[in-house]
């Protein structure tokens, strides 16, 4: 019995001969182009028919850049270079292009990819290179032809945008014999301007019409040029050596004139936020500082020294009453204590009792007299009374009985 394939089996078989096909890896069909679609991504899917048949063809946006310099329309005779393969998941096979050229332009395309190719191992389009175009540009040089349609939207975009930019035309030839002499020697002249940015460019056209931007005379004016350069040349899948050395490249010139020429409106309205912004800030910082300002004024107030002096002061004059008040308290009780105590004393002075009829007695040497163990007969005694002193002389004494101690 045969063998039974699955269909997943036979399309990677059939992907497998196309691989080891060395014609097929590398081929070149030319053909008419129909159903040209250019996908969002970024991909363009289309197909390739003469008079016997056609075949499906895509070129996948990595090769773009350098595989295509023009845009494919329906119609059109192209020659593609690329590899036929098979999509297994379709079962179904087309060619994957790297390369398209319109036909009978092969050579002039050769001279692009050469071109090309010197410029860029000589270090030409190398980012370190580019200069940054200003944020901010008043003065604007553009090289293109003075008529057409490419200068009048410039003039529009910025004339919208801020129209206070200046615009400085160098009219040059776009196309034809001495073009390229007329964009670099354009490119020169402006730069020893001192100009914000230069614009170079025109509208699109084909690859024959844009072939002075392909010129290493443009090429290495622009490279030299101390001002910023912004290329603007044809539509936005043309692609010239000129955008490959300028510091940036617009699709289009309406393009570069939006990036070239800040817009004016905008920036007021930018200015109006700061300057809002800018007031709220300082409002609450003020507001901040007055209120730090008051707190340091009471510091500043409570640690002020005549405060203190007077706070000081006061406290001076409650002590000082207090001290009085106590003083006084004291004193009274000092007197009250006094008359106590003169009050007592004067209970037992000798001259209180001597004035109730008593005397006082004292032997000769004036000590008080409290028994008559202290004297002799024949001693001399003083007797003090109320209104005087007697000197006497003791006679003889007697002792009472049960008075002794």
């Amino acid at each position: 019995m045969a063998s039974i394939y699955s269909v997943s089996q036979v399309n990677s078989y059939i992907k497998n001969m196309f691989v080891q096909d060395f014609a097929l890896s590398r081929i070149t069909v030319r053909g008419e182009v129909s159903n040209c679609k250019y996908h969002s991504s970024g991909h363009i899917y289309f197909t390739l028919k003469d008079k016997g048949g056609t075949l499906s063809a895509v070129m996948f946006a990595g090769q773009r850049r350098t595989g295509l310099c023009f845009q494919m329309q329906e119609g059109q005779q192209v020659v593609v270079s690329g590899t036929v393969d098979v999509y297994e998941r379709d079962g179904r096979y087309q060619l994957y292009a790297k390369r398209i050229e319109p036909d009978g332009l092969g050579q002039l395309f050769e001279r692009f990819l050469q071109l090309r190719t010197e410029l860029e191992e000589m270090g030409m389009f190398a980012p370190e290179y580019k200069q940054l175009i200003p944020k901010y540009a008043m003065q604007v040089g553009v090289v293109t032809a003075p008529t057409g349609a490419a200068i009048r939207d410039i003039m529009n975009i910025a004339s919208r945008r801020n129209p206070y930019v200046q615009l400085i035309l160098y009219p040059a030839l776009v196309q034809g014999s001495g073009a390229a002499a007329s964009i670099a020697a354009g490119i020169r002249t402006l730069d020893t301007m001192g100009l914000d940015v230069l614009i170079v460019g025109r509208g699109g056209g084909s690859i024959e019409e844009l072939w002075a931007f392909n010129e290493e005379t443009v090429a290495r004016a622009i490279f030299e040029c101390r001002t910023p350069v912004i290329s603007a040349v044809g539509h936005e899948t043309d692609v010239t050596i000129a955008d490959y050395v300028a510091d940036l490249r617009a699709p289009t010139p309406s393009a570069a004139a939006e990036l070239a020429v800040f817009d004016y409106r905008q920036f007021e309205e930018q200015r109006r936020l700061y300057e809002q912004n800018l007031v709220r800030s300082m409002g609450r910082r003020m507001e901040r500082l007055r209120y730090r300002m008051e707190q340091s004024r009471m510091r500043l107030r409570f640690h002020d020294p005549k405060r203190q002096i007077r706070e000081k002061r006061q406290q001076l004059l409650n002590v000082e009453e207090r001290l009085s008040q106590v003083t006084m308290q004291r004193l009274q009780e000092a007197k009250h204590r006094l008359a106590l105590a003169s009050g007592r004393l004067h209970g037992l002075s000798p001259l209180a009792k001597i004035s109730g009829g008593f005397g006082f007695v004292t032997d000769d040497s004036g000590k008080r007299l409290e028994s008559i163990r202290q004297v002799q007969a024949g001693d001399r005694i003083a007797v003090r009374i109320l209104d005087g002193k007697l000197t006497a002389q003791v006679l003889q004494k007697e002792e009472l009985s049960g008075q002794t101690k």
